[in-house]
């Protein structure tokens, strides 16, 4: 059954689960997912959460422009409870997004490895030197115009990977203010990636949980 929506400073927070050990919650698009350095950055989806429920900790993160399912602990013990899962990559996650262009292939695998662009951080940029071995997989949905939409599936978990992997093929996400074009970026006033499944065995019980999200765009 939904959990029902609660409000925290007058904002409206989608809990889509709650247990007395883990939290499921749809981040919005333009909120951060755990507090940033200055006062300005210290509303995000964890401090209101812990409004609701003091014992609410991080797990995992959103970048700030993406939307979706974001899943929080509920105590110490359940934190690393839940980080191992996805250690051992055994959280089962995809996303939704829209590309720039007509991508060809009906699925496929992106395998390039990553690392902070630091001079330009916080983007993230391909190293097969110096980078870190990524991948991610891709199902095209259907095409909309003169861009797609792709079911993407990121089996490591690194910074950006969904969107530098999308540039890389030359099909940038829409709405990307680090790797769309100039084209790309004006076609949206957000980025268009949404967290949209989520599935995992409870750490305490072992039922199977799974959670879907649908993009609202």
């Amino acid at each position: 059954m939904r959990a029902p929506i609660f409000l925290v400073a007058a904002v409206s927070i989608d809990l889509i689960f709650a247990d007395e050990y883990l939290l499921v919650l749809n981040k919005p698009s333009g909120l951060l997912s755990v507090p940033g350095r200055g006062e300005d950055k210290q509303d995000c989806l964890t401090a209101r959460a812990q409004a609701e429920f003091p014992d609410a900790l991080a797990v995992h993160r959103l970048d700030m422009c993406t939307s979706g399912l974001m899943l929080m602990a509920r105590g110490k013990a359940m934190q690393s409870a839940l980080s191992r899962l996805f250690e051992r990559r055994q959280m089962d996650k995809a996303y939704e997004a829209v590309l720039e262009g007509q991508l060809r292939a009906e699925a496929g695998f992106v395998e390039l490895p990553l690392i902070c662009d630091w001079p330009n951080r916080p983007r993230q940029m391909v190293s097969f030197e110096h980078g870190k071995p990524s991948l991610t997989e891709f199902q095209r949905l259907a095409w909309e115009g003169e861009s797609s939409r792709v079911r993407l599936i990121p089996h490591t978990g690194r910074s950006h990977q969904l969107r530098v992997h999308m540039q890389a093929i030359g099909h940038p996400i829409l709405g990307d203010e680090f790797y769309a074009t100039p084209e790309g970026y004006a076609a949206s006033p957000r980025l268009l990636l949404h967290a949209c499944h989520l599935a995992f065995a409870h750490p305490v019980d072992g039922r199977g949980l799974v959670f879907t999200s649908a993009a609202p765009f």
